[in-house]
């Protein structure tokens, strides 16, 4: 290992150590009950809440699969997801924050998903329960294997070591972690994480600017190539067994801008569509500590969000420009954020800025991992299994779920050449619409039924396996995003089967009006 890649690594050395120290730090705590280890008792303040939720959502995904979208094929497919994911964030935090904090302790007092909805309709068949337990174990360990696969790229891009290896030792570390410490460890590091996410997204963004000679010649190179500096229109590299040509010259080869029209704007924009049932991002809204702080927490999760986003996308631009033929598949393109850290920076500080990466990876896999063992543990161990387990018991069986769960993703993660935005882009339609529009309704809609309920999560999460493996190969207007008509598909499922079968109980309506109506902290 030469010089500078030792400085990298003792730079990522040190964040792994803090992040452990923070896991050590609140084991205690997290032993105490699966209330503090699975939601963190519900006392968490508004800029831990704000930036963990985002650092959770965003994942690796923003600074490595977002830009790579970006340096492949340009702007357009990567601003307008970013422009819905903006919008979906802000209309989240807006209408469903507040409501799902307040109606969660109310019905229940609920601490995960699967618990709210079931204790939403009152249920003594566990019926929401389980499907909804069971859609999160499916699409969180998709969701996780994204987050391995990011690890693995990194370390093996940086170190040259075996990508499997790295790949599961990255799994490993974030598992045991997980394991310590819980939701609050969990929740404290992703707020430090956020930090890093958007320094290092600032560090490379800024000095990608001055190195290709400012942003007027960062947008004249970009417009130098065919649909790549367009909002209506998409690059199309020449490809060959999907390895993009150079040309005589040195230079990348590129076909005629494609068209990027109103039908596919929709489709992207729709991404947004996916926070209204994001189990990791809906978790942070519940464990706030008053709801009065959610104002607060949405301010400061907005402007994070949209600083970056733009950042993301404007520096797989960049990297284009400045890198024009070092990444040529779609898969290595995710790799520009590295490639610009380790040209642009000494490497120690190199070190510090990947360790955003490292930071977005592991914010995210930590929630995924720990709501897919909560769903199992509480709402189909506890929930159904054994209705007398007591709570070590459930801790025991959370971290079991947890370990076994990391393991099923790392053999979905062995693939190297995935591409973490495809990956990422099937687990967040999912979620969307599976719990997306449930969560909505059960929140907003006092004339939903527990049927209506039912037929919602199957009918969206059943659609999105169907879209994507049946109808979506059709092309054409059927290649939008699955998880547009999945939404709708789920939306109409739960007005027809509730106005189709009878209103719920008094009890339930009037716990729906007590929730609606709540102006206290």
């Amino acid at each position: 290992m030469e010089g500078g890649q030792v400085q990298i690594l003792i730079a990522m050395v040190i964040y792994i150590a803090v992040v452990i120290g923070i896991g050590i730090y609140y084991a205690k705590r997290a032993n105490e009950s699966s209330d503090n280890y699975l939601i963190g008792g519900r006392k968490m303040g508004p800029w831990v809440v704000a930036m963990g939720a985002e650092a959770s959502d965003m994942s690796g995904w923003l600074l490595m699969g977002l830009p790579g979208v970006a340096y492949f094929v340009g702007m357009s497919d990567a601003i307008w997801t970013a422009i819905g994911l903006a919008i979906g964030t802000y209309l989240n935090w807006l209408f469903v924050a507040k409501r799902i904090r307040v109606y969660s302790h109310i019905a229940g007092d609920a601490i995960t998903i699967p618990d709210f909805l079931s204790n939403r309709y009152k249920e003594n068949k566990k019926v929401i329960m389980t499907i909804a337990a069971l859609f999160i174990l499916v699409f969180f360990t998709v969701y996780a294997s994204s987050c391995f696969v990011t690890v693995g790229k990194l370390f093996s891009t940086l170190f040259h070591i075996k990508y499997a290896y790295i790949m599961i030792l990255g799994a490993l570390f974030v598992v045991a972690y997980t394991f310590i410490g819980g939701f609050l460890a969990e929740t404290a590091s992703d707020f430090m994480q956020g930090i890093i996410m958007i320094f290092a997204l600032g560090a490379v963004l800024i000095t990608g600017v001055v190195t290709a000679g400012g942003i007027a010649a960062v947008a004249e190179n970009a417009r130098a190539i065919p649909g790549f500096f367009d909002f209506f229109g998409i690059a199309s590299p020449t490809l060959v067994d999907g390895v993009q040509q150079i040309g005589a010259n040195g230079k990348p080869l590129f076909g005629e801008a494609g068209v990027y029209g109103w039908l596919t704007i929709i489709s992207t924009m729709s991404w947004g569509l996916g926070y209204f049932g994001m189990p990791q991002v809906l978790l942070k809204f519940m464990s706030i500590k008053k709801a009065s702080d959610l104002k607060l927490s949405r301010r400061i999760a907005i402007i994070w969000v949209v600083i970056s986003l733009t950042a993301a996308v404007a520096i797989g631009m960049i990297g284009r420009i400045l890198f024009p033929t070092e990444l040529l598949t779609a898969s290595a393109a995710e790799s520009i954020f590295i490639v610009m850290s380790t040209n642009f920076f000494v490497p120690f500080f190199a070190g510090i800025v990947m360790a955003g990466i490292l930071a977005a990876t592991i914010s995210s896999s930590d929630s995924y991992l720990l709501i897919a063992a909560s769903a199992f543990s509480k709402n189909i161990y506890q929930g159904i299994m054994k209705k007398e387990a007591s709570d070590k018991a459930v801790l025991w069986v959370s971290r079991i779920t947890l370990v076994i769960i990391a393991i099923i993703a790392m053999i979905i993660a062995l693939d190297e050449n995935s591409v973490i935005f495809r990956v990422v882009s099937f687990a967040w339609a999912g979620f969307g619409a599976t719990f997306g529009p449930v969560m909505l309704f059960s929140l907003f809609w006092k004339r939903v039924t527990r049927p209506g309920a039912i037929a919602g999560m199957v009918a969206g999460g059943g659609m999105v396996f169907i879209w994507k493996l049946l109808i979506k190969p059709i092309g054409g207007v059927f290649g939008i995003y699955e998880l547009l008509p999945a939404f709708v598909v789920s939306c109409l499922a739960i007005v027809i089967f509730s106005l189709l079968t009878k209103e719920e109980s008094k009890e339930i309506q009037d716990e729906f009006e007590m929730a609606r109506t709540y102006h206290g902290e």
